[in-house]
């Protein structure tokens, strides 16, 4: 009878306090490392300066296309612009054009 008495007030709350603690862990690790936790929160902000770096690369890119666009699309084509486009698709250059070797890109 004592030896069962002393067993059950000694090991119960140490498997209680066993318990409550990994259970506190579990929620513990979650808030930080889980799908909403904190470091989530800096990798998605890390993840967002990155996107919004490249959408105002982007947006520029298609501003200068559409730059390029709108001198083609009217009734007659710039002179300049059109000689500039055949010797960018011919790889040819003119008499008195500067040509400057780089390394490749």
């Amino acid at each position: 009878m004592v030896v069962r008495t002393r067993f059950r007030s000694i090991f119960i709350p140490i498997f209680l306090f066993l318990l409550s603690g990994a259970s506190g862990s579990y929620f513990v690790w979650h808030a930080l490392n889980g799908e909403r936790g904190l470091n989530t929160k800096v990798a998605y902000k890390a993840k967002i300066d990155g996107l919004s770096a490249e959408h105002s690369r982007l947006v520029a890119v298609r501003e200068r296309m559409e730059r390029r666009i709108a001198m083609l699309q009217t009734d007659q084509v710039d002179r300049d612009i059109l000689e500039e486009e055949a010797k960018l698709v011919l790889g040819r250059i003119g008499k008195s054009d500067l040509l400057i070797m780089t390394g490749p890109d």
